[in-house]
């Protein structure tokens, strides 16, 4: 694989991935392989996207091999030990996929040290490559580091130009945590898409307001899975390679942070 990061235990991950958030799953198989096609490695998906066994099927189809495919998923619903064990097969099931290269806890709810432990262990039996968390912030971040045996290789978490976690990233860099952003495009709100500055930029470069946000990211460090449909999307996300934001660029950047959430959620 190329463009990767190497994660807390030694495991290669592409640093630009492709998400299936919203992606019905009548549409996923298609979708995941038109991504595999144009390059992409590493595809994340979530029980609750109710897609994965379409994801599974894309990357068995695709004729790639195992080894060259990332597949991230994260657990949903889970309360304690016994029930996250289970549905951790059940991924693997819906997958049908030996291992999983990363799971993640999706939010901090239920009895989330239990939740990580059972992780933990399915990491140690060769199920899982690499295990972290999404959406814990600050505080609940540090809660599960208290009693977690392996530090979690990744954090996902809300990041783009209007919540640029900076505070977060700070620990998480601290702790060994890769910093993963979802919606990296912030799904178009507040008004992403004609934003004045990531324009004028984007401009300067011969790239789209699109190209300009994931580099800004990309450029930190922070990986990103940005999520499209169309083929002509899903290359243009990737083309951000090309070129580099200055230190006034991002300077100019770093202001539009409003260190808030632009869904509500967390």
């Amino acid at each position: 694989m190329q463009d990767t990061v190497r994660l807390n235990n030694g495991v290669e991950m592409p640093r630009i991935g492709y998400g299936v958030y919203q992606i019905p799953p009548a549409m996923t198989e298609r979708c995941v392989r038109d991504a595999l096609s144009l390059g992409y490695r590493s595809v994340d998906t979530a029980q609750c996207y109710g897609n994965e066994r379409e994801v599974g099927a894309a990357v068995r189809s695709s004729g790639l091999p195992r080894s060259e495919v990332f597949v991230t998923t994260k657990l949903w619903g889970g309360r304690g030990y016994r029930d996250t064990a289970v549905s951790i097969d059940g991924s693997l099931k819906a997958l049908h996929l030996d291992y999983m290269d990363l799971l993640l806890i999706h939010e901090p709810t239920g009895n989330f040290h239990e939740i990580y432990r059972a992780m933990e262990d399915a990491y140690k039996a060769g199920k899982l490559r690499a295990i972290g968390v999404a959406n814990f912030l600050n505080e609940n971040y540090k809660r599960l580091l208290t009693t977690a045996k392996i530090v979690p290789a990744v954090n996902q978490v809300e990041t783009h130009v209007f919540r640029q976690q900076r505070t977060l990233r700070k620990l998480l860099d601290e702790n060994g945590t890769i910093h993963e952003s979802w919606s990296p495009l912030a799904c178009g709100q507040n008004g992403f898409f004609r934003n004045p500055v990531l324009k004028e930029i984007g401009e300067r470069h011969g790239k789209s307001i699109a190209q300009v946000g994931l580099r800004s990211l990309y450029q930190q460090g922070i990986v990103i899975i940005p999520k499209s449909t169309h083929m002509e999307r899903m290359k243009e996300n990737m083309n951000i390679l090309d070129f580099e934001l200055n230190a006034e660029e991002m300077e100019s950047l770093y202001v539009l942070d409003l260190d808030k959430s632009q869904f509500g959620w967390w």
